[in-house]
């Protein structure tokens, strides 16, 4: 049919929409308040200052989300992309506030870096024709592989913690794990695609008696509160700060490409050079936002790929949902503090699923390719092998200089390059030799 709207840009029942975004918000709100917990930390801020922090990001991750999903003129690839602060950026940002004048050095330095990438967004979309299968597959494989150490450190009882590795923490995240299958597999419709915030739920109102959690905190938390722009003071510049984060955002442009990528193959979607432009344009503006905005560079957050590929929901508006949930929780700090009480062992159950589907997505995705005489799966082997350096050996480039170690920490972003690269040597600078 002419007039037949595509998954992406159906608009499911109000109440749909609310409950699969807020599947979508449980499923990244760890990861969403781990950086600023761990720049403020380092920093040594208070803890007023550090919820302040918390509530910037939550706040902006909402709005940064709402121009992704939604698309405003030109900003925004208009896919079920969820935003969130990057964790490339943790260890620059670090050094530039402990080294180079502290939160107002590091917002100079975000605020830069996002003008940069609105900058540049236009050419290096162009790289989206050196994206086939082949390519594609393995950069999904490779999401999904370096997120599933950060859902077993979930599952035993998240790092730093006291209980790490107890077996009630990983009973607990297996129980979680189990009932997301059962709801699966036994469930059709609307159940079924919730799957993932029933096991979160559940879990979390089993381990209240079992003393995973408490809700003791929560009503201390305030009632509304908004983040105004440079509350921290004006921003600083400093050329070695800016440098470092726009090396940080041309690394985090390769990953956000990558999750571009992985779910426009499972929504069925184009991304044409226009549509990646847009999005990674959207990027930008919303780190410069964070800039002013008291928080940190965003990209698109690989935790929630994984769970449009479980729950089979395409549509763009649910994310969109997500992203108002999370302003929502931004500017009332108190329901904020009731999602920050989920246990990590139960986010760990549900983020075994979750990333799992993403590496198996990007499995089906490699059976498009040919292997037969050709060098594509030697391309696919060293990709994969060199990005699971840093998933199994953290400390590999431990005494690389501080830029490097930039990049060559992220599996996601060493492994694209390389598997872009080796196409292109392998696939494309050969005369008669195309990729699969």
């Amino acid at each position: 049919m002419a007039n037949e709207v595509h998954p992406v840009d159906a608009r499911l029942p109000a109440a749909q929409l609310g409950t699969l975004g807020l599947q979508h918000v449980l499923a990244m709100y760890a990861g969403a308040v781990a950086v600023p917990l761990i720049v403020g930390g380092a920093l040594k801020l208070p803890p007023d200052q550090l919820a302040y922090l918390i509530n910037a990001d939550l706040l902006i991750s909402g709005i940064a989300t709402l121009i992704q999903c939604v698309g405003v003129w030109r900003f925004g690839v208009r896919l079920p992309i969820m935003q969130g602060c990057t964790f490339a950026a943790v260890t620059p940002m670090v050094l530039i506030g402990t080294t180079q004048g502290g939160l107002p050095a590091i917002y100079g330095a975000v605020i830069v870096s996002g003008l940069l990438v609105v900058a540049v967004a236009p050419y290096f979309a162009r790289i989206v024709r050196f994206f086939p299968p082949l390519v594609t597959g393995t950069i999904i494989t490779i999401i999904g592989m370096s997120l599933l150490p950060v859902a077993a450190n979930w599952a035993a009882g998240g790092v730093g913690s006291p209980t790490y590795g107890q077996p009630r923490n990983i009973a607990m995240a297996a129980a979680v794990l189990l009932l997301i299958l059962a709801v699966y597999r036994l469930s059709k419709g609307f159940l079924g695609r919730v799957a993932v915030l029933v096991g979160i739920v559940a879990g979390t109102v089993v381990a209240i008696p079992l003393g995973f959690t408490d809700f003791s905190h929560v009503g201390s938390a305030g009632l509304f509160g908004i983040s105004t722009p440079f509350a921290f003071g004006l921003p600083t510049f400093h050329v070695t700060a800016i440098i470092s984060m726009c090396v940080v955002m041309l690394v985090s442009m390769t990953e956000t490409t990558g999750d571009f990528v992985a779910v426009a193959e499972m929504t069925g979607s184009e991304l044409t050079p226009r549509r990646l432009a847009d999005g990674l344009r959207a990027d930008g503006f919303s780190t410069a936002l964070g800039g002013v905005f008291n928080t940190f560079p965003y990209t698109a957050f690989a935790q929630n790929v994984g769970l449009v590929g479980l729950t089979g929901v395409r549509s763009r508006w649910v994310v969109a949902a997500a992203g108002g949930i999370l302003v929502v929780l931004g500017l009332i700090p108190v329901l904020g503090a009731v999602v920050a009480a989920i246990p990590q062992p139960v986010l760990g159950g549900a983020g075994i699923a979750m990333f799992g589907t993403v590496a198996a997505s990007g499995i089906r995705t490699l059976t498009k390719v040919s292997f037969e005489g050709n060098h594509n799966l030697v391309i696919v082997a060293v990709s994969i092998g060199v990005a699971a350096i840093p998933v199994g050996a953290p400390e590999f480039y431990a005494g690389f200089p501080d830029w490097a170690q930039t990049v060559l920490n992220s599996g996601i972003s060493t492994g694209s390059l390389l598997v872009i690269v080796l196409n292109l040597v392998f696939n494309h600078l050969r005369a008669g030799q195309r990729t699969g």
